[in-house]
């Protein structure tokens, strides 16, 4: 066992082991010894192979410490502004492209002596049997035959405020009185013309004279006018995917070539449009089939408004292109009016609104369906108000 000795100290000079001189004292933490200027060879606690680091252990190396660490906070800000400035971008270029799109080639600036302006906001939505566009093989597929020029197959007021939208369909045979109105070409005025029917006004002088039948028969004014022809409806349809709809009976009609069967299914664009064209197959012929059509319009609007439309671009851009390519609106009918006119149409279909065709007392002398005009007044003054419409139709 080793002992340890004692005794006195050690002389100046000599280390406490036979003579091994004392190591210096660290007075400044870097083996010196003060001023002396010595180096005892001593590490001070830096570690070598690298400034301030570890020499090359699992994750180190030469030259990573000029290797900054990922400052994710701004990487995370960079994506952020770009995810946002692209979504931007697409957003004002679809804008301005389906803008671009819609046919403004009705000024209803022109039609003459009209209603005051009431509360809330009412669309003619007319359905025309333009045949514009579709080749020989279209027309047969569609059944639409080749007549030139086109009329109006179906009409409707959708009005829309604050009390639901509500959704009036006008029938085609409705008898009215075509006012005296200024030719839309000619800029002639023409006399009143007495009882016809309501969609002989289209066919005399187009739109205007339609909105401006509309107006003196019913008082109410009319701010914007919205129509689609027999191929653009079709599209439509086809962009979206179909649309589903419970067919309330079986119904076959040669004239229309719809050939469907009773119960749930998803219409086709041939299909739509011979379901919403057919009247002689149903009992209450064109009263029904106005029916027929608000269902599927509103059917079609709640498709295309589904998530499943909006947000996949192969479907949505197909069916704006099919859509606005196909619209004829008024000059003063923006994006924000037409989708306006989609949701209110939507709601319709999901029961925050009402439908019901214009009130009808029986028929005129003429053949033509005569307007209940007792109730026709009750219901103009409820829409023009934007009151909550309790009046029923047929």
């Amino acid at each position: 066992m080793r002992q340890v000795r004692r005794g006195p100290a050690a002389p100046p000079g000599q280390g406490a082991y036979g003579g091994v001189p004392q190591q210096p004292s660290y007075v400044d933490g870097q083996g010196h010894g003060g001023s002396d200027g010595y180096d005892s060879g001593y590490n001070t606690g830096q570690v070598y192979g690298r400034p301030g680091g570890g020499s090359g252990g699992p994750g180190g190396g030469p030259g990573d410490a000029s290797r900054p660490a990922p400052d994710w906070r701004r990487r995370v800000k960079l994506t952020t502004i770009t995810v946002v400035t692209v979504l931007v971008v697409t957003t004002v270029g679809t804008y301005f492209w389906a803008d671009s799109k819609l046919n403004r080639d009705v000024d209803l600036a022109t039609v003459i002596d009209r209603p005051e302006k009431g509360e809330g906001t009412n669309y003619l939505i007319v359905g025309s049997d333009s045949r514009e566009g579709m080749s020989d093989e279209d027309k047969k597929k569609l059944h639409t035959g080749s007549a030139e020029g086109k009329r109006t197959d179906s009409m409707m007021i959708l009005h829309t405020g604050d009390n639901g939208p509500t959704l009036i369909s006008l029938p085609r045979d409705s008898n009215v009185t075509i006012p005296e109105f200024k030719g839309s070409e000619s800029g002639n005025t023409r006399p009143a013309m007495g009882a016809n029917k309501l969609n002989a006004a289209y066919s005399i002088d187009g739109p205007t004279l339609l909105v401006r039948t509309v107006e003196f028969n019913t008082g109410l004014h009319i701010d914007h006018y919205v129509e689609i022809g027999f191929g653009g409806f079709a599209s439509i349809v086809d962009a979206v995917g179909g649309v589903e709809m419970d067919i309330p009976q079986d119904i076959k009609d040669t004239k229309s070539g719809a050939d469907l069967k009773k119960g749930k299914q998803t219409l086709n664009g041939e299909e739509a449009l011979a379901f919403v064209r057919t009247r002689y197959a149903l009992a209450g012929s064109d009263l029904d089939r106005t029916k027929n059509q608000q269902k599927f319009l509103s059917a079609l609007a709640n498709q295309v408004a589904t998530p499943g439309t909006v947000l996949n671009p192969f479907k949505l851009y197909p069916t704006m292109g099919a859509g606005l390519d196909s619209l004829v609106v008024d000059k003063d009918m923006g994006l924000f009016d037409l989708a306006g006119m989609f949701w209110a149409m939507k709601g319709v279909s999901g029961g925050e609104g009402k439908s019901l065709n214009m009130p009808i007392s029986g028929n005129a002398a003429n053949g033509n369906l005569q307007w209940d005009m007792t109730k026709v007044k009750t219901l103009v003054g409820q829409l023009r108000n934007d009151e909550k419409v309790t009046v029923s139709g047929n």
